[in-house]
Protein backbone atom coordinates (compact mmCIF):
# COMPACT_ATOMS: atom_id res chain seq x y z
CA UNK A 1 0.00 0.00 0.00
CA UNK A 2 2.62 2.45 0.83
CA UNK A 3 4.53 1.53 -2.43
CA UNK A 4 1.29 2.51 -4.39
CA UNK A 5 1.14 6.02 -2.15
CA UNK A 6 4.38 6.63 -2.74
CA UNK A 7 3.73 5.69 -6.79
CA UNK A 8 0.65 8.53 -6.66
CA UNK A 9 2.81 11.47 -5.06
CA UNK A 10 5.60 10.67 -7.80
CA UNK A 11 3.34 11.03 -10.56
CA UNK A 12 0.62 13.68 -9.16
CA UNK A 13 0.92 17.71 -9.64
CA UNK A 14 2.16 19.30 -6.53
CA UNK A 15 2.53 22.68 -6.22
CA UNK A 16 6.41 24.05 -4.88
CA UNK A 17 5.51 26.60 -2.68
CA UNK A 18 9.86 27.26 -2.32
CA UNK A 19 10.74 29.48 -5.04
CA UNK A 20 14.32 27.40 -4.89
CA UNK A 21 16.69 31.07 -4.85
CA UNK A 22 14.28 32.79 -7.50
CA UNK A 23 12.74 36.21 -6.27
CA UNK A 24 9.72 36.89 -8.26
CA UNK A 25 7.70 40.78 -7.34
CA UNK A 26 4.87 40.66 -6.69
CA UNK A 27 3.15 42.49 -9.34
CA UNK A 28 0.23 44.99 -8.25
CA UNK A 29 -2.42 42.64 -9.02
CA UNK A 30 -1.36 40.33 -7.17
CA UNK A 31 -0.79 42.72 -4.27
CA UNK A 32 -4.22 43.51 -4.36
CA UNK A 33 -5.70 39.76 -4.26
CA UNK A 34 -3.72 38.61 -1.39
CA UNK A 35 -2.96 35.12 -0.60
CA UNK A 36 -5.66 32.96 -1.62
CA UNK A 37 -7.35 29.80 0.11
CA UNK A 38 -5.18 27.52 -1.25
CA UNK A 39 -1.65 29.26 -0.33
CA UNK A 40 -3.04 29.33 3.23
CA UNK A 41 -4.06 25.64 3.69
CA UNK A 42 -0.59 25.15 2.28
CA UNK A 43 1.45 27.00 4.21
CA UNK A 44 -0.71 25.45 7.11
CA UNK A 45 0.24 21.84 5.71
CA UNK A 46 3.96 22.95 5.94
CA UNK A 47 4.37 24.96 8.65
CA UNK A 48 6.20 22.19 10.93
CA UNK A 49 8.87 22.54 7.79
CA UNK A 50 11.61 24.50 8.39
CA UNK A 51 11.93 27.77 6.36
CA UNK A 52 14.51 30.25 5.08
CA UNK A 53 12.61 32.77 4.91
CA UNK A 54 9.03 34.04 5.50
CA UNK A 55 7.31 34.60 1.91
CA UNK A 56 3.95 34.89 0.67
CA UNK A 57 2.82 32.42 -2.25
CA UNK A 58 0.65 33.80 -4.75
CA UNK A 59 -1.34 31.64 -6.68
CA UNK A 60 -1.96 33.51 -9.97
CA UNK A 61 -5.65 34.82 -10.70
CA UNK A 62 -8.12 33.81 -13.13
CA UNK A 63 -8.62 36.00 -16.24
CA UNK A 64 -12.14 36.94 -15.15
CA UNK A 65 -10.83 38.36 -11.52
CA UNK A 66 -8.49 40.70 -13.60
CA UNK A 67 -9.10 44.60 -13.71
CA UNK A 68 -8.31 45.09 -17.85
CA UNK A 69 -9.00 48.73 -17.12
CA UNK A 70 -7.60 51.58 -18.99
CA UNK A 71 -3.68 51.42 -19.75
CA UNK A 72 -3.27 53.98 -18.02
CA UNK A 73 -4.28 53.08 -14.89
CA UNK A 74 -2.22 50.03 -15.45
CA UNK A 75 1.04 51.65 -15.71
CA UNK A 76 3.04 54.67 -14.09
CA UNK A 77 0.96 57.81 -12.91
CA UNK A 78 3.04 59.83 -15.08
CA UNK A 79 1.22 58.72 -17.71
CA UNK A 80 -1.53 60.52 -16.85
CA UNK A 81 0.56 63.68 -16.23
CA UNK A 82 1.13 67.16 -18.43
CA UNK A 83 4.09 67.51 -19.60
CA UNK A 84 6.60 70.20 -17.84
CA UNK A 85 7.72 73.25 -18.99
CA UNK A 86 11.25 71.94 -18.21
CA UNK A 87 12.85 70.34 -20.51
CA UNK A 88 15.00 68.41 -17.70
CA UNK A 89 11.81 66.93 -15.96
CA UNK A 90 10.04 66.22 -19.45
CA UNK A 91 13.87 64.13 -20.18
CA UNK A 92 13.73 62.17 -16.79
CA UNK A 93 9.77 61.23 -17.50
CA UNK A 94 10.12 60.04 -20.76
CA UNK A 95 14.07 57.95 -19.35
CA UNK A 96 11.83 56.70 -16.49
CA UNK A 97 8.65 55.45 -18.72
CA UNK A 98 10.81 54.17 -21.55
CA UNK A 99 13.28 52.53 -19.33
CA UNK A 100 16.46 54.48 -20.86
CA UNK A 101 19.36 53.91 -20.81
CA UNK A 102 18.31 50.10 -21.07
CA UNK A 103 16.04 50.79 -24.36
CA UNK A 104 18.51 50.99 -27.33
CA UNK A 105 15.79 51.44 -29.91
CA UNK A 106 14.22 55.02 -28.37
CA UNK A 107 16.05 57.65 -29.35
CA UNK A 108 16.05 61.41 -27.83
CA UNK A 109 17.63 64.06 -29.77
CA UNK A 110 18.84 67.38 -28.29
CA UNK A 111 19.05 70.12 -30.63
CA UNK A 112 19.44 73.94 -30.60
CA UNK A 113 16.07 75.84 -32.13
CA UNK A 114 17.63 77.92 -35.50
CA UNK A 115 21.31 76.87 -34.00
CA UNK A 116 20.63 79.07 -31.27
CA UNK A 117 21.54 77.81 -27.84
CA UNK A 118 18.71 79.85 -25.65
CA UNK A 119 16.25 78.09 -27.68
CA UNK A 120 16.79 73.95 -26.65
CA UNK A 121 15.06 71.34 -27.38
CA UNK A 122 14.20 67.51 -27.78
CA UNK A 123 13.25 65.51 -29.91
CA UNK A 124 11.87 61.30 -29.31
CA UNK A 125 11.53 58.94 -31.59
CA UNK A 126 11.63 55.07 -31.79
CA UNK A 127 14.54 53.80 -34.35
CA UNK A 128 12.80 51.80 -37.23
CA UNK A 129 9.34 52.94 -37.07
CA UNK A 130 10.21 56.67 -38.63
CA UNK A 131 11.07 57.69 -41.91
CA UNK A 132 14.55 58.95 -41.79
CA UNK A 133 14.19 61.39 -45.03
CA UNK A 134 11.24 63.15 -43.30
CA UNK A 135 13.09 63.34 -40.25
CA UNK A 136 15.83 64.85 -41.68
CA UNK A 137 13.71 67.01 -43.76
CA UNK A 138 12.31 68.10 -40.15
CA UNK A 139 15.59 68.91 -37.94
CA UNK A 140 16.84 70.49 -41.12
CA UNK A 141 14.26 72.93 -40.81
CA UNK A 142 14.72 73.46 -36.99
CA UNK A 143 18.20 73.62 -36.73
CA UNK A 144 19.27 75.14 -39.93
CA UNK A 145 16.38 77.20 -41.30
CA UNK A 146 14.41 77.90 -38.68
CA UNK A 147 14.25 81.51 -37.01
CA UNK A 148 13.54 81.63 -33.11
CA UNK A 149 10.65 83.19 -31.94
CA UNK A 150 10.96 86.43 -30.60
CA UNK A 151 7.52 85.83 -27.73
CA UNK A 152 6.96 84.39 -24.93
CA UNK A 153 8.13 80.78 -24.27
CA UNK A 154 5.30 79.22 -23.16
CA UNK A 155 3.67 79.51 -26.92
CA UNK A 156 6.97 78.24 -28.46
CA UNK A 157 5.52 75.15 -29.35
CA UNK A 158 2.54 76.50 -31.18
CA UNK A 159 4.55 79.23 -32.75
CA UNK A 160 6.68 76.23 -34.12
CA UNK A 161 3.91 74.40 -35.30
CA UNK A 162 2.58 77.35 -37.69
CA UNK A 163 5.26 78.99 -38.70
CA UNK A 164 8.28 76.76 -38.90
CA UNK A 165 7.44 72.90 -39.48
CA UNK A 166 6.51 72.18 -43.39
CA UNK A 167 4.96 69.12 -42.16
CA UNK A 168 1.29 68.15 -42.76
CA UNK A 169 0.14 66.48 -39.79
CA UNK A 170 1.24 68.72 -36.90
CA UNK A 171 -0.30 69.35 -33.17
CA UNK A 172 0.34 70.05 -29.69
CA UNK A 173 -0.53 67.96 -26.93
CA UNK A 174 0.38 68.23 -23.01
CA UNK A 175 -0.37 64.95 -21.80
CA UNK A 176 2.20 61.63 -21.85
CA UNK A 177 -0.42 59.45 -22.34
CA UNK A 178 -1.01 61.24 -25.78
CA UNK A 179 2.98 61.66 -26.29
CA UNK A 180 3.72 57.86 -25.66
CA UNK A 181 0.94 56.89 -27.98
CA UNK A 182 2.23 59.32 -30.98
CA UNK A 183 6.30 57.86 -30.03
CA UNK A 184 4.82 54.24 -30.19
CA UNK A 185 3.18 54.48 -33.71
CA UNK A 186 5.90 56.06 -35.22
CA UNK A 187 5.61 59.57 -34.56
CA UNK A 188 8.26 62.14 -33.80
CA UNK A 189 7.47 63.96 -30.61
CA UNK A 190 9.51 67.57 -29.67
CA UNK A 191 10.32 69.40 -26.47
CA UNK A 192 11.26 72.62 -25.38
CA UNK A 193 12.45 74.32 -22.80
CA UNK A 194 10.07 76.49 -21.35
CA UNK A 195 7.10 75.49 -23.11
CA UNK A 196 4.85 72.73 -21.12
CA UNK A 197 3.37 71.55 -24.53
CA UNK A 198 5.11 69.35 -27.19
CA UNK A 199 4.97 69.46 -30.71
CA UNK A 200 3.76 65.52 -32.42
CA UNK A 201 5.20 65.38 -35.86
CA UNK A 202 3.51 62.49 -38.64
CA UNK A 203 6.52 60.48 -39.67
CA UNK A 204 5.69 57.24 -40.04
CA UNK A 205 7.92 55.11 -41.84
CA UNK A 206 8.27 51.48 -40.84
CA UNK A 207 9.24 48.59 -43.16
CA UNK A 208 6.41 47.36 -44.83
CA UNK A 209 5.44 44.85 -47.95
CA UNK A 210 3.93 46.75 -50.80
CA UNK A 211 0.53 46.11 -52.48
CA UNK A 212 0.39 42.45 -53.95
CA UNK A 213 -1.37 40.14 -56.19
CA UNK A 214 -4.17 38.39 -53.96
CA UNK A 215 -3.08 34.95 -52.63
CA UNK A 216 -6.65 33.32 -51.29
CA UNK A 217 -8.23 34.87 -53.69
CA UNK A 218 -7.40 34.72 -57.27
CA UNK A 219 -9.11 36.24 -59.93
CA UNK A 220 -8.86 36.22 -63.75
CA UNK A 221 -10.83 38.62 -64.29
CA UNK A 222 -10.86 41.62 -62.26
CA UNK A 223 -9.02 43.53 -59.99
CA UNK A 224 -5.48 42.52 -58.83
CA UNK A 225 -4.78 44.15 -55.63
CA UNK A 226 -5.00 43.20 -52.55
CA UNK A 227 -4.40 44.25 -49.06
CA UNK A 228 -1.56 44.46 -46.59
CA UNK A 229 -0.05 44.80 -42.94
CA UNK A 230 -0.17 48.65 -43.10
CA UNK A 231 -3.22 50.09 -41.72
CA UNK A 232 -3.15 53.18 -43.70
CA UNK A 233 -2.01 51.67 -46.69
CA UNK A 234 -5.45 49.78 -46.99
CA UNK A 235 -7.61 52.42 -45.95
CA UNK A 236 -6.20 54.12 -48.76
CA UNK A 237 -6.94 51.31 -51.11
CA UNK A 238 -10.28 51.46 -50.30
CA UNK A 239 -10.54 55.01 -50.68
CA UNK A 240 -9.02 54.71 -54.14
CA UNK A 241 -11.97 52.43 -55.10
CA UNK A 242 -14.82 54.64 -52.87
CA UNK A 243 -14.00 58.30 -54.00
CA UNK A 244 -17.02 59.39 -51.63
CA UNK A 245 -16.61 62.50 -49.25
CA UNK A 246 -19.47 60.35 -47.00
CA UNK A 247 -16.71 57.69 -46.97
CA UNK A 248 -15.66 57.46 -42.58
CA UNK A 249 -12.83 56.04 -41.01
CA UNK A 250 -12.75 56.23 -37.72
CA UNK A 251 -9.91 54.40 -35.32
CA UNK A 252 -9.79 52.87 -32.29
CA UNK A 253 -6.93 51.29 -29.92
CA UNK A 254 -7.58 48.09 -28.61
CA UNK A 255 -4.89 45.77 -26.16
CA UNK A 256 -3.75 46.96 -23.09
CA UNK A 257 -0.24 46.57 -24.43
CA UNK A 258 -0.22 45.80 -28.05
CA UNK A 259 -2.37 48.82 -28.55
CA UNK A 260 -3.25 47.86 -31.95
CA UNK A 261 -5.14 50.49 -34.27
CA UNK A 262 -8.52 49.29 -34.93
CA UNK A 263 -10.04 51.22 -38.22
CA UNK A 264 -13.87 51.40 -38.85
CA UNK A 265 -15.31 52.15 -42.34
CA UNK A 266 -18.53 52.95 -43.43
CA UNK A 267 -20.53 55.22 -46.10
CA UNK A 268 -22.19 57.88 -43.21
CA UNK A 269 -25.00 58.53 -45.88
CA UNK A 270 -25.52 54.68 -46.58
CA UNK A 271 -24.65 52.60 -43.63
CA UNK A 272 -27.59 51.69 -40.99
CA UNK A 273 -26.55 53.99 -37.68
CA UNK A 274 -27.19 51.16 -34.92
CA UNK A 275 -25.16 48.74 -37.10
CA UNK A 276 -22.28 51.34 -36.82
CA UNK A 277 -23.00 52.02 -33.19
CA UNK A 278 -23.27 47.96 -32.19
CA UNK A 279 -19.35 47.55 -34.07
CA UNK A 280 -18.09 50.42 -32.61
CA UNK A 281 -19.86 49.05 -28.94
CA UNK A 282 -18.23 45.48 -29.58
CA UNK A 283 -14.82 46.52 -30.53
CA UNK A 284 -14.54 49.24 -28.03
CA UNK A 285 -15.93 46.91 -25.03
CA UNK A 286 -12.64 44.47 -25.72
CA UNK A 287 -10.47 44.40 -22.92
CA UNK A 288 -7.38 42.08 -23.60
CA UNK A 289 -3.70 42.43 -23.91
CA UNK A 290 -3.20 42.24 -27.36
CA UNK A 291 -5.00 42.00 -30.57
CA UNK A 292 -3.06 40.82 -32.81
CA UNK A 293 -5.19 39.55 -36.12
CA UNK A 294 -8.63 39.93 -37.55
CA UNK A 295 -8.84 36.70 -36.52
CA UNK A 296 -8.55 37.28 -33.15
CA UNK A 297 -10.80 40.24 -33.53
CA UNK A 298 -13.56 38.19 -34.58
CA UNK A 299 -13.52 35.90 -32.03
CA UNK A 300 -14.01 39.09 -29.96
CA UNK A 301 -16.96 40.48 -31.17
CA UNK A 302 -18.92 37.59 -32.92
CA UNK A 303 -22.39 36.45 -31.39
CA UNK A 304 -21.99 32.78 -31.47
CA UNK A 305 -18.36 31.91 -30.51
CA UNK A 306 -19.58 28.22 -30.61
CA UNK A 307 -20.64 27.88 -33.85
CA UNK A 308 -18.74 26.47 -36.29
CA UNK A 309 -19.71 28.96 -39.00
CA UNK A 310 -18.43 31.88 -39.05
CA UNK A 311 -20.30 35.12 -38.82
CA UNK A 312 -17.74 37.90 -40.38
CA UNK A 313 -16.71 37.62 -43.97
CA UNK A 314 -13.03 38.58 -44.01
CA UNK A 315 -11.35 39.52 -47.45
CA UNK A 316 -7.59 40.25 -48.70
CA UNK A 317 -9.76 42.18 -52.14
CA UNK A 318 -9.99 45.95 -52.05
CA UNK A 319 -12.53 45.67 -54.25
CA UNK A 320 -14.86 43.21 -52.64
CA UNK A 321 -14.68 44.93 -49.30
CA UNK A 322 -15.39 48.37 -51.33
CA UNK A 323 -18.76 46.33 -52.81
CA UNK A 324 -19.76 45.36 -49.17
CA UNK A 325 -19.40 49.15 -48.05
CA UNK A 326 -21.80 50.24 -51.11
CA UNK A 327 -24.03 48.06 -49.92
CA UNK A 328 -24.41 49.57 -46.57
CA UNK A 329 -22.20 47.31 -44.64
CA UNK A 330 -19.76 48.22 -42.12
CA UNK A 331 -15.44 47.27 -43.19
CA UNK A 332 -13.22 46.60 -39.99
CA UNK A 333 -9.65 46.79 -40.59
CA UNK A 334 -6.68 45.53 -38.06
CA UNK A 335 -3.18 47.24 -38.19
CA UNK A 336 -0.75 44.71 -38.93
CA UNK A 337 -3.77 42.11 -40.51
CA UNK A 338 -3.75 41.85 -44.81
CA UNK A 339 -7.40 40.60 -44.25
CA UNK A 340 -10.63 42.87 -43.55
CA UNK A 341 -13.41 42.02 -42.33
CA UNK A 342 -17.12 42.79 -43.31
CA UNK A 343 -20.12 42.63 -41.14
CA UNK A 344 -22.80 42.06 -41.00
CA UNK A 345 -22.60 38.94 -43.71
CA UNK A 346 -24.55 36.00 -44.64
CA UNK A 347 -23.82 32.16 -45.63
CA UNK A 348 -24.97 32.93 -49.32
CA UNK A 349 -22.49 36.16 -49.36
CA UNK A 350 -19.24 33.43 -48.23
CA UNK A 351 -20.60 31.56 -51.42
CA UNK A 352 -19.52 33.92 -53.52
CA UNK A 353 -16.35 35.82 -54.73
CA UNK A 354 -17.78 38.91 -56.58
CA UNK A 355 -16.02 37.76 -59.68
CA UNK A 356 -19.07 36.51 -61.05
CA UNK A 357 -20.31 40.34 -61.23
CA UNK A 358 -17.57 40.99 -63.89
CA UNK A 359 -18.16 38.05 -66.19
CA UNK A 360 -21.45 37.45 -68.54
CA UNK A 361 -24.08 36.95 -66.14
CA UNK A 362 -24.66 33.29 -67.79
CA UNK A 363 -21.02 32.68 -66.61
CA UNK A 364 -21.54 33.96 -63.12
CA UNK A 365 -24.48 31.48 -62.84
CA UNK A 366 -23.21 28.61 -64.23
CA UNK A 367 -20.45 28.78 -61.56
CA UNK A 368 -22.48 30.03 -58.57
CA UNK A 369 -24.58 26.97 -59.33
CA UNK A 370 -21.53 24.52 -59.47
CA UNK A 371 -20.20 26.04 -55.86
CA UNK A 372 -23.87 25.11 -54.75
CA UNK A 373 -23.68 21.55 -55.46
CA UNK A 374 -19.98 21.69 -54.83
CA UNK A 375 -21.14 22.89 -51.25
CA UNK A 376 -23.60 19.90 -50.58
CA UNK A 377 -20.93 17.46 -51.35
CA UNK A 378 -18.45 18.56 -49.51
CA UNK A 379 -19.75 17.83 -46.54
CA UNK A 380 -22.71 15.12 -47.06
CA UNK A 381 -20.96 13.21 -49.98
CA UNK A 382 -18.83 10.44 -47.26
CA UNK A 383 -21.96 10.10 -45.11
CA UNK A 384 -24.37 9.12 -47.85
CA UNK A 385 -21.94 6.64 -49.47
CA UNK A 386 -21.67 4.76 -45.68
CA UNK A 387 -25.75 5.32 -45.07
CA UNK A 388 -26.55 3.69 -48.51
CA UNK A 389 -23.83 0.77 -48.92
CA UNK A 390 -24.73 -0.19 -45.17
CA UNK A 391 -28.34 0.16 -44.65
CA UNK A 392 -29.70 1.35 -48.12
CA UNK A 393 -28.46 -1.04 -51.26
CA UNK A 394 -31.86 -0.97 -52.70
CA UNK A 395 -31.06 2.45 -53.60
CA UNK A 396 -28.24 1.61 -55.89
CA UNK A 397 -28.57 0.33 -59.39
CA UNK A 398 -27.52 -3.68 -59.41
CA UNK A 399 -24.45 -2.86 -61.09
CA UNK A 400 -23.19 -0.64 -59.49
CA UNK A 401 -23.61 -2.37 -56.10
CA UNK A 402 -22.12 -5.53 -57.30
CA UNK A 403 -18.84 -3.73 -58.63
CA UNK A 404 -19.11 -1.92 -55.19
CA UNK A 405 -19.10 -4.98 -53.18
CA UNK A 406 -16.47 -6.88 -56.00
CA UNK A 407 -13.82 -4.31 -55.50
CA UNK A 408 -14.31 -4.58 -51.30
CA UNK A 409 -14.22 -8.16 -51.32
CA UNK A 410 -10.68 -8.11 -50.39
CA UNK A 411 -10.68 -5.11 -48.20
CA UNK A 412 -10.32 -5.91 -44.44
CA UNK A 413 -11.71 -3.09 -42.93
CA UNK A 414 -15.40 -2.36 -42.30
CA UNK A 415 -16.64 0.50 -44.66
CA UNK A 416 -16.51 3.61 -41.42
CA UNK A 417 -13.20 2.49 -41.16
CA UNK A 418 -11.88 2.58 -44.66
CA UNK A 419 -13.99 6.20 -44.81
CA UNK A 420 -11.76 7.23 -41.84
CA UNK A 421 -8.88 6.41 -42.96
CA UNK A 422 -9.08 7.80 -46.30
CA UNK A 423 -10.56 11.17 -44.77
CA UNK A 424 -7.84 11.75 -42.60
CA UNK A 425 -5.32 10.89 -44.79
CA UNK A 426 -6.63 13.52 -47.13
CA UNK A 427 -6.66 15.73 -43.97
CA UNK A 428 -2.96 15.20 -43.53
CA UNK A 429 -2.16 15.77 -46.96
CA UNK A 430 -4.06 18.86 -47.58
CA UNK A 431 -2.60 20.18 -43.90
CA UNK A 432 1.16 19.01 -45.00
CA UNK A 433 0.64 20.79 -48.42
CA UNK A 434 0.31 23.85 -46.39
CA UNK A 435 3.20 23.73 -44.18
CA UNK A 436 5.78 22.79 -46.24
CA UNK A 437 6.77 26.25 -47.96
CA UNK A 438 7.21 26.88 -52.02
CA UNK A 439 6.23 25.42 -54.50
CA UNK A 440 7.15 22.40 -52.95
CA UNK A 441 4.18 22.13 -50.99
CA UNK A 442 1.40 21.93 -53.85
CA UNK A 443 3.41 19.42 -55.63
CA UNK A 444 3.69 17.01 -52.49
CA UNK A 445 0.10 17.56 -52.16
CA UNK A 446 -1.04 16.21 -55.27
CA UNK A 447 1.97 13.57 -55.68
CA UNK A 448 1.22 13.15 -52.21
CA UNK A 449 -2.28 12.02 -52.77
CA UNK A 450 -1.79 9.98 -56.03
CA UNK A 451 0.83 7.66 -55.22
CA UNK A 452 -0.99 7.20 -51.88
CA UNK A 453 -4.01 6.33 -53.26
CA UNK A 454 -3.06 4.55 -55.61
CA UNK A 455 -0.82 2.33 -53.26
CA UNK A 456 -3.31 1.51 -50.60
CA UNK A 457 -5.87 0.30 -53.10
CA UNK A 458 -3.01 -2.31 -54.89
CA UNK A 459 -2.98 -2.80 -50.86
CA UNK A 460 -5.80 -3.62 -50.83
CA UNK A 461 -6.33 -1.56 -48.00
CA UNK A 462 -9.03 0.56 -49.21
CA UNK A 463 -11.85 -0.15 -52.77
CA UNK A 464 -11.39 2.19 -55.82
CA UNK A 465 -14.71 4.02 -55.26
CA UNK A 466 -13.75 5.20 -52.31
CA UNK A 467 -11.05 6.48 -53.46
CA UNK A 468 -13.07 8.65 -56.15
CA UNK A 469 -15.43 9.71 -53.73
CA UNK A 470 -12.76 11.21 -50.86
CA UNK A 471 -10.77 12.84 -54.01
CA UNK A 472 -14.31 14.33 -55.17
CA UNK A 473 -15.29 15.62 -51.93
CA UNK A 474 -11.83 17.07 -51.05
CA UNK A 475 -12.25 18.94 -54.63
CA UNK A 476 -15.25 20.08 -53.31
CA UNK A 477 -14.22 21.49 -50.31
CA UNK A 478 -11.71 23.26 -52.21
CA UNK A 479 -14.50 24.75 -54.75
CA UNK A 480 -15.75 26.53 -51.10
CA UNK A 481 -14.14 30.49 -51.97
CA UNK A 482 -13.75 31.10 -47.74
CA UNK A 483 -11.92 29.31 -45.84
CA UNK A 484 -13.29 29.17 -43.05
CA UNK A 485 -16.70 28.17 -44.24
CA UNK A 486 -14.91 25.53 -45.65
CA UNK A 487 -13.10 24.30 -42.74
CA UNK A 488 -16.30 24.65 -41.16
CA UNK A 489 -17.49 22.10 -43.55
CA UNK A 490 -14.67 19.68 -43.38
CA UNK A 491 -15.31 19.15 -39.29
CA UNK A 492 -19.11 18.67 -40.11
CA UNK A 493 -18.41 15.96 -42.90
CA UNK A 494 -17.05 13.84 -39.88
CA UNK A 495 -20.17 14.28 -37.94
CA UNK A 496 -22.66 13.31 -41.21
CA UNK A 497 -19.93 10.13 -41.60
CA UNK A 498 -20.94 9.42 -37.86
CA UNK A 499 -24.63 9.64 -38.44
CA UNK A 500 -24.59 7.97 -41.88
CA UNK A 501 -22.64 4.70 -40.22
CA UNK A 502 -25.01 4.40 -37.53
CA UNK A 503 -28.39 5.64 -38.07
CA UNK A 504 -28.70 5.82 -42.04
CA UNK A 505 -30.15 7.98 -44.29
CA UNK A 506 -32.70 8.65 -41.32
CA UNK A 507 -29.66 9.92 -39.12
CA UNK A 508 -28.67 11.96 -42.19
CA UNK A 509 -31.81 13.31 -42.87
CA UNK A 510 -31.80 14.40 -39.03
CA UNK A 511 -28.37 15.93 -39.15
CA UNK A 512 -29.41 18.08 -41.59
CA UNK A 513 -32.41 19.28 -40.21
CA UNK A 514 -30.68 19.86 -36.82
CA UNK A 515 -27.50 21.70 -39.14
CA UNK A 516 -30.29 24.61 -40.80
CA UNK A 517 -32.07 25.11 -37.50
CA UNK A 518 -29.03 25.98 -35.51
CA UNK A 519 -27.84 27.60 -38.72
CA UNK A 520 -31.26 29.77 -38.73
CA UNK A 521 -30.76 30.52 -35.42
CA UNK A 522 -27.31 32.27 -35.98
CA UNK A 523 -26.91 35.86 -36.58
CA UNK A 524 -24.34 38.58 -37.76
CA UNK A 525 -24.69 41.92 -36.30
CA UNK A 526 -28.77 41.39 -36.15
CA UNK A 527 -28.95 39.82 -39.71
CA UNK A 528 -30.17 35.87 -39.87
CA UNK A 529 -27.45 34.11 -41.70
CA UNK A 530 -29.40 32.28 -43.81
CA UNK A 531 -31.04 35.64 -45.21
CA UNK A 532 -32.73 36.47 -47.52
CA UNK A 533 -34.07 33.19 -47.43
CA UNK A 534 -34.17 32.29 -43.93
CA UNK A 535 -36.43 34.52 -43.22
CA UNK A 536 -37.14 35.24 -46.13
CA UNK A 537 -37.04 38.82 -47.36
CA UNK A 538 -37.92 41.49 -50.18
CA UNK A 539 -36.55 39.54 -53.69
CA UNK A 540 -33.20 39.80 -54.38
CA UNK A 541 -31.69 38.52 -57.48
CA UNK A 542 -27.98 38.25 -56.62
CA UNK A 543 -28.00 34.79 -53.99
CA UNK A 544 -27.10 31.94 -56.12
CA UNK A 545 -28.02 33.43 -59.43
CA UNK A 546 -26.32 36.30 -60.77
CA UNK A 547 -28.67 38.84 -62.68
CA UNK A 548 -27.52 41.58 -65.37
CA UNK A 549 -25.89 44.05 -64.07
CA UNK A 550 -28.43 46.17 -64.64
CA UNK A 551 -30.89 44.60 -62.76
CA UNK A 552 -28.91 45.34 -59.27
CA UNK A 553 -31.47 48.07 -58.57
CA UNK A 554 -31.77 47.67 -55.11
CA UNK A 555 -29.86 46.95 -52.18
CA UNK A 556 -30.11 43.72 -49.70
CA UNK A 557 -33.25 45.05 -47.33
CA UNK A 558 -32.18 42.83 -44.52
CA UNK A 559 -29.10 45.31 -43.86
CA UNK A 560 -31.56 48.08 -43.48
CA UNK A 561 -29.41 50.76 -45.06
CA UNK A 562 -30.43 54.35 -45.42
CA UNK A 563 -30.65 54.27 -48.79
CA UNK A 564 -32.21 51.07 -50.71
CA UNK A 565 -31.96 52.38 -54.30
CA UNK A 566 -29.01 51.26 -55.80
CA UNK A 567 -30.10 52.60 -59.67
CA UNK A 568 -32.86 53.41 -61.36
CA UNK A 569 -35.30 50.91 -63.03
CA UNK A 570 -33.42 52.05 -65.93
CA UNK A 571 -30.23 52.52 -65.68
CA UNK A 572 -28.89 52.26 -69.23
CA UNK A 573 -29.54 55.62 -70.38
CA UNK A 574 -29.50 55.05 -74.15
CA UNK A 575 -32.64 52.36 -73.86
CA UNK A 576 -35.64 54.54 -73.82
CA UNK A 577 -39.51 53.19 -73.81
CA UNK A 578 -38.73 49.65 -74.17
CA UNK A 579 -35.55 49.33 -76.08
CA UNK A 580 -36.39 51.91 -79.13
CA UNK A 581 -33.81 54.13 -79.94
CA UNK A 582 -33.08 57.53 -78.84
CA UNK A 583 -34.35 60.29 -81.63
Amino acid sequence: MNILKTFLEMISYRENLDREGFILQETKDEKIAGPDSDGKAADKEISDKPRAKKRNFIKPRRPSEINYGDPAEKTDSAKTDSASSSLAENREVINRLYGLPDNKDIITRDFFLGMNSAYKGMAVFIDGLTDKAVQDLLFQALMLFAVPPDADRGKLAKLVMKALLPGNQVKVISSFKDILAAVNMGDTVLFFDGCAGAVVVETKGWEHRGVERPVTEQSIQGPQEAFNETLRANTALLRKIIKNENLTTEFSVVGQRSQTMIAVMYLRDLANPDLVKEVKRRINSIKTDSILDSGVLEQFIEEHPYNLHPTALATERPDRVASKILEGRVAIIVDGSPNVLTVPTTMYEQLQTGEEMYIHWQYGTFVRWLRAVAFLLSFLLPGLYLAVVLYHQEMIPTELILAIAGNREKVPFPSIVEVLLMELSFELIREAGLRIPGVMGATIGIVGALILGQAAVQANIVSPILVILVSVTGLASFAIPYHSLAFSLRIYRFVYIALGSTLGIFGISMGLIAHVNLTANLKSFGVPYLAPTGPRTADWTDIVTVAPAFFHERRPDYINPLDMTRQPQVSRGWIKDGGKKND
